[in-house]
């Protein structure tokens, strides 16, 4: 039993990616983020399969926008660091490295209010 649409989708995408439909994964979870902007798993996985297929830019753009939903959490910027060398962007992905690091050290990027 699915608690909504968006999480049904997710499901679907999920499954997609798992038997390498990546384009249709990347559909499936643009529609996610198309319901819910503030979907942050949705967010992830789109920038990652989209790095898969070889959109980087887009997959930028995606990673920025889960780091932007969640500013300390470790895998986003772990993956937006990969998705900017990809790009050949070596100082924002040191720069994403950086945060990353702060974070498996138990420390935080954004402190919380």
């Amino acid at each position: 039993m699915h608690d909504s649409p968006r999480d049904a989708l997710f499901d679907e995408a999920n499954g997609a990616l798992a038997l390498g439909e990546l384009e249709e994964a990347v559909a499936l979870y643009r529609r996610c983020v198309d319901l819910d902007p503030a979907f942050f798993d949705g967010w992830h996985a789109l920038g990652m399969c989209l790095l898969k297929v070889g959109e980087i830019k887009e997959a930028i753009g995606c990673g920025l926008q889960a780091t932007t939903l969640r500013p300390n959490d470790l895998l986003a910027w772990t993956a937006l660091s990969q998705m900017y060398v990809r790009d050949g962007q070596i100082a924002e992905a040191e720069s994403a490295k950086a945060n990353a690091r702060i974070l498996s050290l138990g420390g935080k990027v954004v402190r919380d209010a």
